[in-house]
């Protein structure tokens, strides 16, 4: 194992694969280089001498200035290094920068999933409760308690979705709720849903069918508390009818294509744009060969990276709605009076990562090298095929909701610190570093630490794709399947696109 790593030619700092001992001797782009300070792993170390307000250079690009000058062998954080990030910035397309990026060859992959009527493919047959309003939380978990006793056959589970939404909102607040909600609804990954309201809320029935628009009466049905006499009994036997007609779907084999796979990362640290993201990204630039579609969101962990997205745009329509993305989502930070910058967390910043720049050019990276097919509004369902990005906040929770009401089939959720979370579709988790994958078993899928370790990014891509083909065959189940995926997080905010 290397004890230091750098990245790109280009780059003025290495990154620790292990730590670094004050005064130790390490070899550094094939120099021998004394460190100044104990460096932890994960986190930087300057290799040549780097001037106050010079760049710091990571992946080949800025990641902040520093702000005095440093010797080799610098501990380069927080401490001696600024972000560069602006606020609302003009860009231009160029897509020459970036090439004609080269998918890996189609290998055939295929899966066993639930053909639906609508053309779409489900990996879980599963039958909803969705609530239009959290007054009736309550009342769905309850029905979803009675009716396990239909959990038979090829029903993998009866899940109710609750949230404390859908009353006293006007607007664009109101909006996004039924966007979100209509999202889920329409979701392959249910067989069946029942749709239960209140009766006096702003989220009225009428509304909430407008924007789920086209249906399929059998498989969606529709209860108002208030306008029956016993609304549990009445929700249970809705229930009974809809698993019998969930019931009905059989796994069939279906091409790796038809699969939607959401890309998220959280509790990141400095092994993540080295490993888990990267892998990811290969991930899905094989995904896409077999012909199938990758979400990428995250907005605010795009900026200081976005001009690698936006120059990998199909066509300067798609980069247009790319620069309004970026843009509307810093006016948005700006509207509330926060710096656009201020991202990393406690935790990224401890796990090495030092400013926005330098997260977002990692974490950018699980959208591999496709070129960029369309940028979706938040609540919006993917229709394009390839590499899409969708409007939503680096919260974890809002984030990989936000997938899967766009229709994300599995989230794949890249960590370096570890997470227990669960959203509605299975949240693979991979980690960063071999460490946390053994510390904690219970939450972490698929280790991508073996890149620090000798394994090569195609045999652990090769390994990884296998095991999403088995997930989504419901052969084998992401960790997250077995923890409570049952509260929704809706984003509450944000830019029309």
């Amino acid at each position: 194992m290397e004890t230091v790593v750098k990245i790109h030619a280009a780059d003025n700092v290495v990154v620790a694969v292990t730590p670094i001992a004050k005064g130790e001797a390490v070899q550094a782009a094939g120099t021998a280089i004394t460190a100044k300070d104990a460096i932890p792993a994960g986190h930087k170390m300057a290799i040549r001498p780097i001037k106050e307000g010079e760049a710091v250079v990571k992946y080949g690009f800025p990641i902040g200035n520093a702000t005095k000058d440093v010797t080799a062998g610098t501990w380069m954080h927080v401490h001696n290094v600024k972000s560069r990030l602006g606020n609302i910035l003009d860009y231009s397309y160029e897509p020459e920068k970036a090439g004609r990026p080269e998918l890996p060859k189609k290998k055939g992959y295929t899966f066993e999933g639930y053909a639906r009527k609508d053309g779409k493919v489900g990996i879980r047959n599963e039958v909803w409760i969705v609530p239009t309003v959290g007054c009736v939380n309550s009342i769905a978990v309850e029905i979803e308690r009675r009716a396990q006793k239909f959990k038979t056959g090829t029903i993998d589970g009866i899940c109710a979705y609750t949230h404390p939404y859908g009353c006293s909102q006007l607007g664009d607040d109101m909006r996004y709720t039924q966007a979100y909600l209509a999202g889920l609804i329409h979701h392959p990954n249910a067989g069946a849903v029942l749709v239960l309201a209140l009766g006096c809320e702003n989220n009225q029935l009428d509304l909430m069918k407008k924007a789920i628009g086209d249906y399929d009466a059998d498989r969606v049905k529709f209860l108002t508390c208030q306008e029956v006499g016993d609304e549990i009994e009445e929700g249970v036997r809705i229930v009974r009818g809809l698993c019998a007609f969930a019931g009905q779907f059989k796994r069939t084999t279906q091409p790796a294509g038809k699969l939607v796979l959401g890309l998220k990362c959280g509790g990141s640290d400095g092994f993540s744009g080295l490993t888990a993201n990267p892998l990811v990204g290969a991930v899905s630039n094989q995904l896409i060969a077999e012909g199938g579609t990758s979400i990428l969101t995250e907005v605010p962990e795009m900026f200081g990276a976005e001009t690698l997205l936006m120059n990998r745009c199909k066509d300067r329509a798609t980069f247009e709605k790319t620069v309004q993305l970026i843009n509307g989502f810093k006016e948005y930070f700006m509207r509330y009076g926060e710096k656009i910058h201020e991202n990393p967390s406690p935790g990224n910043k401890e796990g090495g990562i030092t400013t926005l720049e330098d997260k977002s050019l990692g974490c950018v990276q699980k959208g591999g090298t496709a070129i960029v097919q369309d940028v979706l509004s938040y609540g919006t369902p993917a229709v394009e095929k390839g590499l899409l990005l969708l409007q939503a906040p680096g919260n974890d929770l809002v984030a990989a909701n936000a997938l899967a009401a766009s229709g994300a089939h599995i989230v794949l959720f890249t960590t370096g610190r570890g997470t227990p979370f669960a959203c509605p579709v299975p949240t693979i988790k991979i980690a960063s570093n071999s460490r946390l994958s053994a510390d904690k078993k219970n939450w972490i899928d698929f280790n991508a630490g073996g890149l620090l370790e000798g394994k090569s990014m195609q045999q652990l891509c090769d390994a990884f794709f296998a095991f999403l083909m088995q997930v989504a065959s419901g052969k084998r189940h992401a960790k997250s399947e077995v923890l409570d995926k049952h509260e929704l997080a809706i984003f509450k905010d944000g830019v029309t696109l």
